[in-house]
């Protein structure tokens, strides 16, 4: 279900997205004559961590639409303890990071009171997506399946999301034509049952899109591991700019567990990525290999090329997991013999010491890609116009706080966002003074 909150009257004229709004008092209709025990909710807006799955704790929470100009439309529920508890206990015998640590007041955020609105649940599990893998949110799904079969429970699973925000030039993130390629495909895998192809969705893609429903989806899906899945759009429509996909998934008999081939179709990915490697990427990869092995660092390895033994740069070491980033660390500047040692450092580093993230494990090293960025030195410049975020990387200074971000990101498609995340990375506020360096990148995969 979508969550724009001018579906709800108090909000909206009531008029905006009429297709969509009857899209979801059918499901309102269709969950009432299932009469669910519980509702487990699954929310991008809520608490969310990069390396955590929230499962909000409590016996109970409360929201209004104040922040959309309606105080007086409130929501409030009574969580099912024993059914987030299962879950919590659950995804943490099968090595997933989760549970209900980190939030200090239970507040219920648009994504979990715009669906209830019409669904007007009294009892929710509520679910924070992560910056995990989308193998790891399909993962979670299954566990919810789990726990609500173990506990006999009626309930029936929302995944609250919108499509992609980039429809259009006057919507709140301007367009892009990946826009209009993720909703299309996302609407096609669910008309057809796709959840192979669902999984297979590239993660820059989602990226340029500036989705937030995917990874929603992706948790219900796996919810119907091992079941045969029938499902049916409802409604699709994007007319302020941002998609809004309304579907129904439905079990329909057993069948064969699908993680297995998921995991296989990513293990092909890896594989074809591993085999295009050059040796900047090889180094990178040996490098965090044997460190997380053995806790030590490698030697550099006979037969290395003269340009990474005998020049000097600063270099980032980037590591990704599932197509989510699993650690990122570098140097603006050469601080190594060579540009070899440099990126054995720096990539012990982004798998050891990226405070965003847990260390490494062993068990993870067949799922990982490197990449290695190679930087040129810095140089001053006076404006923003100066900028291109597909070709310059920036750092901004001010008194001892920089920050620095690599050009051609995911997602970062404009000079002025570049350089606004890279003054929230130093701490600087954007009414401060500044000043600006940027660079060149030669990019290894």
């Amino acid at each position: 279900m979508p969550h724009p909150p001018l579906l709800v009257p108090g909000v909206g004229r009531g008029g905006e997205v009429p297709d969509t709004a009857e899209a979801c008092r059918r499901i309102a209709k269709e969950i009432e004559k299932i009469k669910p025990d519980t509702v487990v909710v699954i929310s991008p807006h809520s608490v969310m961590y990069a390396d955590y799955f929230h499962i909000a704790p409590g016996r109970s929470a409360a929201g209004d639409f104040g922040s959309f100009g309606a105080k007086q439309v409130k929501i409030s529920v009574n969580y099912d303890g024993e059914f987030s508890g299962l879950i919590s206990k659950l995804v943490q015998e099968k090595g997933l990071p989760a549970g209900p640590l980190g939030e200090k007041k239970p507040a219920l955020d648009h994504g979990v009171m715009v669906p209830l609105y019409f669904l007007k649940s009294e009892r929710i599990v509520r679910i924070s997506l992560s910056g995990l893998s989308t193998i790891d949110h399909y993962r979670l799904g299954m566990c919810i399946a789990e726990a609500g079969e173990r506990l006999r429970r009626n309930f029936v699973i929302v995944a609250s999301g919108d499509m992609s925000h980039k429809l259009k030039a006057d919507g709140p993130y301007g367009f892009a034509a990946e826009g209009t390629e993720f909703d299309n495909r996302i609407k096609s895998l669910i008309e057809n049952s796709n959840i192979r192809g669902l999984l297979a969705t590239d993660s820059g893609l989602c990226e340029k899109a500036a989705e937030c429903g995917f990874k929603s989806i992706v948790m219900l899906a796996g919810a119907f591991d091992g079941y045969k899945i029938k499902t049916e759009v409802l409604c699709y429509e994007g007319p302020f700019g941002v998609g809004y996909l309304t579907a129904a998934f439905a079990a329909d008999g057993r069948t064969e567990s699908l993680l297995s081939l998921i995991m296989a179709d990513r293990e092909g990915e890896i594989n074809v990525v591993r085999s295009g490697e050059g040796e900047y990427v090889r180094l990178a990869r040996a490098a965090a290999e044997h460190f997380v092995r053995t806790r030590k660092r490698l030697k550099c390895p006979d037969g290395l090329s003269a340009e990474l033994m005998s020049k000097r740069a600063g270099v980032f070491g980037s590591v990704k997991k599932d197509g989510a980033l699993r650690g990122c660390i570098g140097t603006t500047a050469p601080t190594e013999r060579n540009i070899a040692e440099e990126i054995i450092s720096n990539t012990i580093s982004a798998v050891s010491r990226d405070p965003r993230f847990e260390s490494v494990e062993e068990s993870e090293l067949d799922s990982l890609i490197y990449s290695v960025d190679v930087l040129s030195i810095a140089e001053a410049i006076n404006s923003k116009k100066e900028l291109d975020a597909e070709h310059y990387g920036v750092i901004v200074r001010s008194g001892r706080r920089s920050g620095l971000l690599l050009p051609c990101l995911d997602g970062v498609d404009t000079v002025d966002k570049q350089v606004s995340i890279a003054l929230k990375k130093a701490g600087i506020s954007e009414n401060e003074p500044y000043s600006l360096e940027r660079f060149e990148v030669v990019r290894h995969k």
